[in-house]
């Protein structure tokens, strides 16, 4: 479903983001994507949807390149991409059934999205991503009155709205505590199970990538040094990813080589 071909990344200050990056992912996976911080995690998620254009190289989904897509071409293969963040990114003033709408607005018109007139087609769908991640009761509810897990919880159900056959998470849980935490990261696998959805997600704890994925991709300094199931993913290959031996449930992005 997604290809990186030489995909490689350097921004203005010539810093290297990505290098040289060869990966397939098949239609199904859930990925799970490791390392330091300025490994080239979020660069590598932001390139397959092209929030991040790359320097050289190409990204395919489906066979259609993101990399040379322009206008209609490029609204249409992100239509398939949802992307959730982790600072949410919600219109905290609105209500929670107006955000999870907002993955409606690739389907519509932009007068339409505007004036926030919405089929009944798409409210029922907004409607029953809500429930599928628990959380109906706060339809109407402000973004901002809820709590972080339940919030991220919105953004979930934003991309189930959406239809997307890509879900693209970036630290997801990385400001949550454990019970939430274990909550969001039981929903995206549900999700990804029941629905066939392919997931990519970038984590700080190994445990977490361990108990949910079922690849692990290890980036150090923007290039790949691990890929594989997670079986294969032992302490030894976490140490060549980190620089040294890791603890369980040792934060990654605090790990100093």
């Amino acid at each position: 479903m997604i290809e990186l071909r030489q995909v490689t990344k350097i921004y203005p200050n010539e810093t290297k983001g990505l290098s040289d990056i060869n990966l397939t992912i098949r239609d199904g996976e859930f990925v799970a994507i490791v390392g330091l911080s300025g490994a080239g995690k979020s660069t590598l998620l932001r390139s397959i949807n092209r929030l991040h254009d790359i320097t050289g190289g190409e990204i395919l989904i489906n066979g259609q390149s993101i990399t040379k897509a322009k206008g209609k071409e490029l609204r249409l293969i992100r239509r398939n991409i949802g992307m959730i963040f982790q600072s949410f990114n919600l219109v905290k003033r609105s209500s929670v059934l107006r955000n999870v709408l907002a993955g409606r607005v690739g389907y519509h018109s932009t007068f339409r999205t505007l004036t926030g007139r919405f089929p009944k087609q798409d409210i029922d769908l907004a409607f029953e991503a809500l429930s599928r991640v628990h959380i109906m009761e706060k339809a109407y509810a402000r973004a901002d009155e809820l709590s972080g897990g339940q919030q991220q919880r919105v953004a979930i159900a934003r991309v189930l709205a959406q239809e997307a056959k890509i879900i693209l998470a970036d630290e997801p849980v990385a400001s949550l505590d454990p019970l939430t935490t274990k909550q969001v990261m039981d929903d995206l696998k549900k999700i990804n199970q029941e629905w066939g959805i392919t997931t990519i997600v970038n984590l700080h704890f190994i445990d977490l990538a361990r108990t949910y994925a079922t690849r692990i991709i290890g980036l150090r300094a923007g290039e790949v040094v691990f890929d594989g199931p997670v079986s294969e993913a032992t302490d030894e290959r976490f140490a060549e990813i980190y620089g040294r031996p890791l603890q369980q449930g040792e934060l990654l992005d605090e790990v100093v080589v």
